[in-house]
């Protein structure tokens, strides 16, 4: 079984800053990618930031120069620290990875979610 926890969300002013962290365990013996995504209200579950294997990382346009993902594979974390957020920044982040795992039949690759923290940016 492989479980992400995330922690870090809350309540912020705007212009103000937040780090979110997530971790995973379970029988992982490669890191794909690992990510974040966000659930505004009433709105899809969006991309907004990811990190590869590599370090390659990829950003929602909105949050380009405002957000700074980062990883570590051998630890199996990811963070995504998050400035000058602005009210839009609101809703629910999930963590999002892309493992490869050891199982009895040799490995698998799986997409794997979060249960989501919620962030709220409001003065």
């Amino acid at each position: 079984q492989v479980q992400l926890v995330e922690s870090g969300g809350g309540l912020v002013q705007p212009g103000g800053s937040l780090r979110l962290s997530c971790a995973a365990s379970g029988s992982i013996f490669r890191v794909d990618m690992m990510g974040w995504y966000r659930q505004a209200p009433g709105k899809q579950r969006e991309l907004v930031a990811r990190i590869t294997q590599d370090g390659t990382t990829d950003y929602a346009e909105s949050v380009k120069g405002q957000f700074t993902i980062s990883g570590d594979n051998a630890r199996k974390t990811v963070n995504l620290q998050m400035n000058s957020l602005k009210a839009e920044g609101t809703g629910v982040y999930y963590c999002n990875a892309w493992f490869m795992l050891k199982t009895r039949r040799g490995s698998e690759r799986g997409e794997y979610w979060g249960p989501g923290t919620q962030i709220t940016v409001s003065s």
